[in-house]
């Protein structure tokens, strides 16, 4: 097991040591982040006259035949090696001979593994930015299409006001899209290169590092070489917004989940989104939603394993920061395929209008602009909201709702009740006539949308 890194010892590094050590089972993800910030680098090199441009095109022409035979299967990453950086250089050396052992020059491992993590962080907050847009596709479509889809809105899981279907999907619009709004900002604050920080202090080699920035897509260097190295910041801010958006994708597959009993049938699930049941026939199990609500723990689990694993370092880079990895990675791919599922799941969900129609007719939704009638008919609001009350609690004695009452029902409560009332508290006339904007009436969804269009063709 000799190492890279093998001169200053005497004797092999005992078998356990080495494999507790070792990196290599789940940072071999970065091979290609390693192999494009190495061709960087000694792009950097040879510029500034460190190689020369013979050595500098020797050693990229090896990086690139070990990056596609991994990717053809006929090199493997085994747990001979301690990381992909030991791994990459220790073949690129087999494979060109001493020129391999120029690469290294002017770079220690610590700013390698943080220039790797940076950058494959930064590529899939590019990735979730996608899905999320994809995500608020499809939930423009949805919400374009049920303008008039009367349903009821809850508070306290109380039936409350009528909305519409589009009105309620658009507070996950609002959602997702500031979850996009996080990746962007994570994105340009952590859009730096720490390569050539070296170890924790710079190099005396007369590196260019606005250069190998510049070859990185990075808006620039990092300006402090021991913050450089023991950044992850931009890690855990990814993490947070990961979680984030895992807590929306929970609370709309807890409603999805609910909408989809039979106390609620609001929606159906599509056979693809569904199973069934081992020993019960009429079963059809929104698993999709369970499992995305379930998963959410997950990633949340991940944030806090990487906020207690930085809370006490000094610095600069310390081995415990090699615990970023598996988390982080774990956590991405979560999100990535409950965004790419439930997306899925949301654009072939059917939705049965009648059913939460009248739904939202029968649980006294209208009870609020009854009492604003009132008010229209010079009653003080707060009389008639004890009059409303009233009017509730005699029509659950009667069984019935307050626009199923005939006049004369009405008016015995109060005589201000007028034929225009039925109009003043029907499903339409609740919802339509709430026109401010980021209300549920058609003219002013219809205005929401048109902002929403637009900031899908901008952004």
């Amino acid at each position: 097991m000799a190492q890279l890194w093998g001169g200053r010892f005497t004797k092999e590094t005992d078998q356990l040591v080495y494999d507790f050590n070792a990196s290599i089972g789940f940072d071999q993800k970065l091979l290609h982040e390693d192999i494009a910030g190495s061709i960087a680098h000694v792009t950097m090199l040879a510029k500034q006259g460190i190689v020369t441009w013979a050595e500098r095109d020797s050693i990229i022409a090896g990086l690139k035949s070990i990056e596609e035979d991994v990717e053809s299967g006929s090199l493997a990453v085994t747990s001979q090696y301690e990381d992909v950086h030991s791994f990459v250089e220790a073949n690129l050396i087999e494979r060109i001979g001493e020129a391999g052992k120029k690469l290294h020059t002017g770079r220690s491992r610590n700013d390698q593994v943080a220039l790797d993590m940076r950058m494959y962080v930064r590529g899939h907050v590019k990735r979730t930015d996608a899905l999320l847009k994809e995500l608020l596709s499809v939930l423009y479509q949805k919400m374009e299409e049920n303008l008039d889809t009367y349903m009821p809105g809850f508070t306290h899981l109380q039936k409350a006001q009528p909305v519409t279907l589009a009105h309620h999907f658009g507070a996950y619009f609002e959602m997702f899209r500031r979850d996009r709004s996080r990746m962007h900002d994570i994105y340009e604050r952590m859009n730096y290169c720490p390569l050539g920080a070296g170890a924790l202090a710079g190099t005396t080699y007369p590196l260019d590092r606005e250069y190998t920035a510049q070859l990185l897509d990075f808006y620039g260097p990092t300006l402090n070489s021991m913050d450089s190295v023991s950044d992850r910041d931009y890690v855990i801010e990814y993490l947070s917004a990961l979680s984030t958006v895992m807590m929306h994708l929970s609370r709309f597959c807890e409603e999805i989940i609910l909408w989809n009993s039979d106390e609620y049938r609001f929606v159906e699930m599509d056979d693809a989104y569904s199973t069934g049941s081992s020993i019960m026939p009429q079963k059809k199990n929104p698993d999709i939603a369970e499992l995305v609500r379930g998963k959410t723990g997950r990633v949340y689990g991940a944030l806090m394993s990487l906020l207690t694993t930085m809370k006490g370092l000094p610095l600069a880079y310390n081995k415990d920061m090699q615990e970023d990895k598996e988390p982080t990675f774990d956590a991405i791919e979560t999100v990535e395929s409950c965004l790419t599922l439930f997306t899925g799941m949301i654009s072939t969900m059917k939705f049965r209008r009648e059913v939460m129609a009248k739904s939202a007719m029968n649980g006294f939704t209208n009870a609020t602009d009854a009492a604003d009638y009132l008010v229209g008919k010079g009653i003080p609001f707060r009389d008639a909201h004890s009059i409303i009350g009233k009017l509730v609690l005699y029509c659950i004695d009667k069984n019935t709702s307050i626009d199923a009452l005939s006049l004369e029902e009405l008016q015995e409560i109060c005589d201000q009740f007028e034929e225009d009332v039925y109009d003043a508290v029907s499903l339409k006339t609740c919802v339509e006539k709430r026109l401010t904007i980021g209300a549920p009436g058609s003219e002013a969804m219809k205005r929401t949308l048109e902002i929403y269009r637009k900031y899908l063709e901008e952004n």
